[in-house]
């Protein structure tokens, strides 16, 4: 997907401005293992994306980058008051090798409460400028209000180069999880 489409359905779906300044460049290839992927808004079950999905984008050989999955709709969209919630943190991934990057916080799938509608997934891939050290032994526990936006400034990481996101409810998966 070109990257004024990709950069469109981030700004249709309100993701800009709510968790990002400026959309990412170019999509962003996610695959669960459930045979389900992310299309810039598309309604997949929590079930189907409980397992951490195969993540690719143009990443270069000798660049480091950082992954970041967020939910900024919790408790719901209309009440985001414990959102963005951090579903998935890896930094100074080697290339596009996310397994040889540090894993801040756990892949952990898509868990909307009963009744708090659609919520919005978001993957985000940044370009690093360097290693980056991140020093919040929190982070790995305390997923709760995670503005990317604020620990990309702080780590220097600008925009998102690629992203996707689709969206999901609470079903049957979720009170079996929670």
């Amino acid at each position: 997907m070109a990257h004024q489409d990709a950069g469109k359905k981030f700004e249709e779906s309100g993701l800009v401005p709510d968790i990002l300044d400026s959309p990412p460049g170019e999509a962003l290839k996610v695959s669960y293992p459930s045979g389900v992927a992310p299309e810039f808004g598309n309604e997949l079950t929590p079930r189907q994306v409980k397992d951490q999905p195969t993540v690719t984008w143009n990443a270069k050989d000798g660049e480091l980058y950082t992954l970041h999955m967020s939910d900024p709709d919790a408790p719901n969209r209309q009440n985001p008051e414990v959102g963005p919630i951090n579903h998935w943190l890896v930094v100074n991934i080697p290339g596009g090798n996310i397994q040889a990057g540090q894993t801040i916080t756990e892949y952990r799938g898509s868990r909307p409460r009963q009744n708090s509608g659609l919520h919005r997934y978001a993957f985000m891939v940044f370009r690093q400028t360097g290693s980056i050290t991140v020093d919040n032994p929190d982070l790995a526990e305390n997923r709760r209000k995670f503005p990317i936006r604020d620990f990309a400034k702080q780590h220097n990481l600008g925009q998102p180069i690629a992203g996707n996101f689709y969206v999901a409810q609470f079903d049957d998966y979720v009170a079996s999880v929670i």
